[in-house]
């Protein structure tokens, strides 16, 4: 049964004005601003990486701060337009062919991390191949700075009311604006933890304490099964979306599942295959 919020003891939720500060008619959302904010910070991060040759293979980074600097507009493009078409695709597909404005309305469903994941990689290999990068080297350094971006990202939804979570009787639990006068998990703030501090960190480990970095695809592929593992744990706290529901009769199994398994057979690939070439290396 739905879980009333006046049985229970409940997190107030903040109730802050999606909307940071207005610039005239121009609206600020704080959506907009948690992209900006994990793009920076990651590109801040991502520098101090490149700087430090000892991380990586041959002692000597195979990327300089100066083509971070060029990559952080190809990574912003990959994010926003593939995380759009992306949740389009997946999620909203119906409801954009009935009203099409709706696809440029990014703040009106939002975006999807598969998408916005398949864009900047996309990005990476093209301006790999363009710079004559290691491919994998690019793909380990953006892997080590996306928790970044995946944190402020789910403060944003927390803060928009959006992507609550299920029904719950648990302490913590929010009522949200949009979610109706029950409970809920605030599965937002669980996939911040997760995918952005949690996962941060454990590659940070890796990064400076086990010298990841110099077996190339080790940190892409522990990357990929975190996020993935994050997200499929979450899905069974987070509602699915209205539009889709529970898939094949299910109710558990969510499209956040399905687009996550995957994930994990290419990251053990990944880990796979960069062990074997350290290995090899070795010989």
């Amino acid at each position: 049964m739905p879980i009333a919020a006046d049985l229970l003891a409940i997190m107030p939720f903040p109730n802050i004005d999606p909307i940071a500060f207005s610039i005239g008619p121009l609206a600020i959302h704080w959506y907009g601003l948690a992209y900006v904010a994990g793009i920076v910070l990651g590109w801040v991060y991502a520098r101090r990486i490149a700087a430090n040759d000892t991380l990586w293979p041959n002692n000597t980074s195979p990327i300089t701060r100066a083509q971070l600097d060029d990559f952080i507009v190809w990574a912003a493009l990959g994010i926003v337009l593939g995380g759009r078409i992306g949740y389009i695709l997946f999620y909203d597909l119906g409801a954009i062919i009935e009203n099409p404005i709706r696809a440029i309305q990014i703040w009106n469903g939002g975006m999807s991390f598969h998408g916005g994941l398949t864009g900047t990689t996309i990005a990476m290999i093209l301006f790999a191949r363009r710079n004559r990068i290691p491919i994998w080297s690019l793909f380990d350094i953006v892997a080590t700075v996306v928790p970044c971006g995946l944190f402020f990202g789910r403060i944003a939804n927390f803060i928009n009311g959006e992507l609550w979570g299920r029904l719950t009787d648990v302490p913590w639990a929010v009522v949200f604006p949009t979610g109706g006068p029950f409970a809920r998990h605030p599965s937002q703030l669980y996939e911040a933890g997760l995918e952005g501090v949690v996962l941060l960190l454990v590659l940070a480990a890796l990064v400076y304490g086990a010298k990841a970095l110099k077996s190339p695809g080790l940190i892409t592929g522990v990357f990929v099964c975190g996020y993935a593992l994050s997200r499929i744990f979450v899905e069974f706290f987070r509602e699915p979306d209205a539009q889709l529901g529970y898939l094949l009769g299910t109710s558990w199994l969510t499209m956040g599942i399905v687009l996550s398994l995957p994930m994990i057979l290419l990251g053990l690939w990944a880990i796979f295959r960069a062990r074997r070439q350290a290995a090899a290396l070795q010989h």
